[in-house]
């Protein structure tokens, strides 16, 4: 299991989590996300066999918000 930290682009309202915790947690291959409101970031717990980093960012960005940086570890 791999763990990923976004940083987004400005985070504006509540309604902005819960589109981008419901898109990244229909993923096959996520086992939790949670977005933090206050510092514009989502982490994500992942299973790098079945989705990519660039899967997850490519989900957010399609969604209609920036992903500035991405870290995995």
């Amino acid at each position: 299991m791999k763990k990923a930290v976004m940083q987004l682009e400005a985070l504006t309202c509540p309604s902005c989590i819960k589109k981008i915790e419901g898109a990244l947690s229909k993923m096959s291959g996520v086992d939790d996300v949670k977005c933090l409101f206050n510092a514009s970031k989502a982490k994500v717990d992942f299973d790098d066999s079945k989705v990519t980093a660039d899967q997850l960012k490519e989900t957010v960005e399609k969604l209609g918000y920036e992903v500035l940086t991405i870290k995995t570890n």
